[in-house]
């Protein structure tokens, strides 16, 4: 049934994506993302491997899925399935949280307080979310990832390590198109590499390299979408050649680059 399958998204703004899809059956292979993956199935059933299990959202049960944690997709039965999905950045759920990055242990869950705020996040979809109506989403989001999660809300970091890791994200985020070096950041943040590490995964859920690796994909991934040529666009990112593109493409979004493009819709 691949003729069912389809992704719609919008452009990220930095702490918020939104995509919908539809699937007939396989869906992505195993990948990982820097981000909070947060959805709602809205018909038939999806399955996926996460931390050593399979597990299976059916219509109406919503997904919380943590920053860095290996995933895949397939429908678990026939007539395929669809659903949409919050893209989160850590850094915006622990701000809101006061520097707490929750880890939700039911990935799958009947949560109608969650379900009902992905229907609202998508009520005008694709049409952009104003920036006052993200910070909301963003805000309601963290309190019930907080609620949920196995472990009270609580910073996990003192000031001095929170201004370090915020100037490596920063330096991060404006160098991204090319390899940043160890000793730039530790130049940056006034950290040693390794205190660095430990202090960006707890604040942000990802490492430096795959937190920068997963702007340049955003970026390449919309690119993609409208049409630029893959040798293009690893260029344009930051990759040495299109096979290196491909590569980091597939274990961030599990497809590869010519399926996203073969998905993937623009409204002209």
């Amino acid at each position: 049934m691949a003729s069912l399958d389809h992704i719609d998204f919008d452009q990220t703004d930095g702490s918020l994506q939104r995509l919908a899809a539809r699937f007939g059956g396989h869906a992505y292979d195993l990948h990982r993302h820097e981000t909070y993956a947060v959805g709602l199935t809205l018909w038939g059933a999806q399955s996926f491997q996460y931390r050593g299990g399979m597990r299976t959202s059916s219509a109406g049960q919503v997904m919380v899925i943590h920053p860095d944690e290996a995933h895949d997709g397939h429908a678990e039965r026939d007539g395929g399935f669809a659903y949409r999905m919050l893209y989160v950045d850590p850094a915006a759920v622990s701000a809101a949280l006061g520097g707490a990055t929750p880890f939700v242990p039911d990935v799958v869950s009947d949560d109608p307080a969650l379900a009902a705020l992905l229907q609202e996040a998508f009520a005008d979809f694709p049409r952009a979310l104003e920036p006052l109506a993200v910070d909301a989403v963003v805000v309601r989001l963290a309190d019930r990832l907080s609620v949920r999660g196995d472990a009270p809300a609580k910073p996990q970091r003192g000031a001095p390590a929170r201004r370090a890791v915020g100037r490596a994200r920063d330096f991060l985020i404006a160098e991204a198109p090319r390899t940043v070096a160890s000793e730039e950041l530790e130049r940056v943040s006034g950290l040693d590499r390794f205190a660095l590490a430990r202090h960006f995964r707890a604040a942000f859920g990802t490492s430096p390299h795959r937190f920068q690796v997963g702007r340049r994909l955003a970026r390449a991934q919309a690119m993609i979408a409208d049409g630029t040529a893959l040798s293009e666009v690893a260029a344009a990112t930051g990759f040495a050649d299109q096979s290196h593109l491909t590569r980091h493409f597939s274990a961030r979004f599990g497809l590869t680059p010519g399926r996203w493009a073969n998905l993937a819709h623009r409204a002209a």
